[in-house]
């Protein structure tokens, strides 16, 4: 029946057409707790349909932030379609909620019928038009973003590609970089801050229609975190704190002494990444020339780890779904877009060269294996995973290729990369509190202005930063947080990377003994999509959930153990 119930030409991006299919489904009879299973199928059935349309219009204007036509398409979207899905999401979910055979459905619904109830909770039809309005303000930020680029070296150059040059030797050449970089940001930084006050504002005025005190408090049902609390991220802040900035300070301290320099500065180390010139002078990685260069390596590295995951990549290509070089006028960062209906990953990123950009690819690649491995689930929600886990997909990949890496670099060199890699964890996790800290307080004081902002920024990075000279570019560093996206069109998406990073680095402990069976486990949790809770999942891969010092402290003292013994 559900094969049957949409056509595979439906046009959803224009609601006349998902019209009378959403009409059916509110209107038809239901007699019996095999109906509601129907309703459901055709429901989920619908739902692909009009999944995959979005998709494709976020990622025709992500690719593209300066076709006017290609963002009208997505904003009409938005604003036309969205809002009546929304209404007619709310009224599906009440009418299979209330249904008296709600009780007599399999176990295989719990989840779904939970986080049905939790949406019912939440839903005010006065928060569609902001939503709306949230939306538009989101694609402006990223078109800003994706507009940006600066004369350098002889050419105009993308800040992608710019991030090269942070990596050079001669250290008056990552200065001028790295000021060319943030003089170009700053001419759009009161804009930007702008976006951030109207969204902020936007976000307090939806939480406080659904009876909420706080955004940070509305969101957390909303992005349907049961399994763990505000309390265990400030928890995680702490153990942070607590573990790992002892290690990034001596990671800092040594950079220091081999650059023979009197105090870091902001073109000496990037805070987020740890990833800067190397500290014996030796010329920066590069693993590779060319994206198409890129991708055959790792077709070879993905078979020679298992058939497996060889196969589920070589996919990836053949699908003709890769969107990997950077271009002015695409939109910054990366990402991996799951089309529902025909079951197809997208893989986004702006490749210029970099180890970063490897590590990238491989992070992406690992969500579009997640999606591979439970896309034979039957429902959408059965296949919508739980973002902390799906990181954990993403993040465990990077970790569990680094043995492979040799083959992008002449001998020696992959041990460089692999250090640089586990030192970049060490920075990420200080990286990742520092932006959930921002979030939780920009969020408990929606009223703030822009120099309590800026106060309250600061006083995190003096908690999880680097202790680094700033100079002359204090403005910058009071503003530095608008280079984080999350925080634009992800909001309170964060301490995900962290919850997943602690899991992806139990799963490499496995892998370090038996990297077999971190194999196995990792496929074996993947392949359960969201049919299982989120520390469920977790126990499927081997791994807890957890936030406490012991936890975190056990995790980084192997890690800080991997790294001494690494030559490079």
């Amino acid at each position: 029946m559900a094969e049957k119930f949409v056509p595979d030409n439906l046009d959803a991006t224009h609601w006349e057409n998902i019209e009378p299919f959403a009409n059916d489904l509110l209107e038809r009879e239901l007699n019996c707790s095999s109906c509601v299973e129907g309703l459901i199928r055709d429901a989920s059935h619908l739902a692909e349909h009009i999944s995959e349309a979005g998709a494709l219009l976020y990622i025709e204007m992500t690719c593209d932030t300066e076709s006017e036509e290609k963002r009208a398409f997505f904003l009409d979207f938005v604003g036309n379609v969205q809002p009546k899905l929304a209404e007619f999401s709310d009224a599906l979910n009440r009418r299979i909620v209330g249904h008296p055979s709600l009780n007599d459905l399999p176990g295989r619904y719990d989840l779904m019928i939970r986080d049905m109830k939790t949406d019912i909770t939440i839903f005010r039809k006065e928060n569609i038009p902001l939503g709306v309005e949230q939306t538009k303000l989101v694609t402006e930020a990223q078109a800003i973003n994706g507009a940006m680029t600066v004369d350098f070296d002889g050419e105009e150059r993308t800040l992608p590609q710019m991030k090269g040059y942070l990596e050079s030797n001669d250290r008056s050449e990552r200065e001028a970089a790295w000021t060319a970089v943030v003089e170009r940001t700053m001419l759009d930084s009161e804009r930007l801050s702008e976006i951030f006050d109207e969204l902020v504002g936007i976000r307090h005025q939806i939480a406080l229609n659904a009876d909420f005190d706080s955004y940070t408090h509305y969101m957390f049902l909303a992005m349907h975190r049961f399994d763990y609390t505000i309390e265990d991220c400030l928890e995680f802040h702490e153990s942070i704190e607590t573990v790992c900035m002892p290690l990034l300070r001596g990671i800092n301290d040594e950079r220091q002494a081999s650059l023979e320099i009197e105090r870091l500065t902001p073109w000496d180390v990037n805070e987020k990444t740890g990833v800067g010139p190397d500290i014996h002078g030796r010329p920066p990685l590069r693993p590779f020339q060319t994206t198409d260069e890129m991708v055959k390596k790792l077709s070879v590295m993905f078979h020679g780890m298992s058939g497996d995951l060889g196969g589920k990549f070589d996919k990836l290509v053949e699908m003709d779904t890769l969107d990997l070089d950077t271009r002015k006028g695409k939109a910054p960062g990366g990402y991996q877009y799951y089309l529902e209906k025909s079951r197809v990953p997208f893989i986004f990123m702006n490749a210029a060269g970099l180890q970063g950009d490897l590590e990238t690819m491989i992070h992406e690649a690992g969500h579009a294996f997640h999606s591979l491995y439970c896309g034979h689930l039957e429902l959408i929600d059965e296949r919508d995973y739980p973002i902390e886990f799906a990181e954990v997909a993403s993040m465990s990949m990077e970790l569990l290729t680094q043995p492979e890496w040799d083959m992008f670099y002449p001998s020696g060199e992959a041990g460089r990369a692999r250090r640089a890699h586990l030192e970049g964890v060490v920075f990420l996790l200080p990286w990742i509190a520092t932006i959930d800290s921002f979030q939780h307080w920009a969020y408990a004081n929606p009223g703030h202005s822009r120099q309590e902002r800026a106060e309250a920024w600061l006083s995190i990075r003096d908690r999880f930063g680097s202790d680094m000279d700033w100079r002359e570019n204090s403005a910058f560093k009071e503003v530095s947080w608008q280079q984080q996206g999350h925080l634009y069109g992800a909001p309170l998406y964060y301490i995900e990377y962290g919850i997943a990073q602690l899991g992806a680095l139990q799963l490499w402990q496995t892998h370090r003994k038996n990297p077999q069976e971190a194999l196995d486990d990792y496929a074996k949790a993947m392949t359960l999509g969201n049919t299982r809770s989120l520390p469920d999942l977790f126990s499927a891969a081997g791994l807890n959930l957890g936030f406490d010092v012991n936890h975190v402290g056990s995790l980084m003292g192997e890690l800080n153990e991997a790294l001494s013994g690494i030559d490079g």
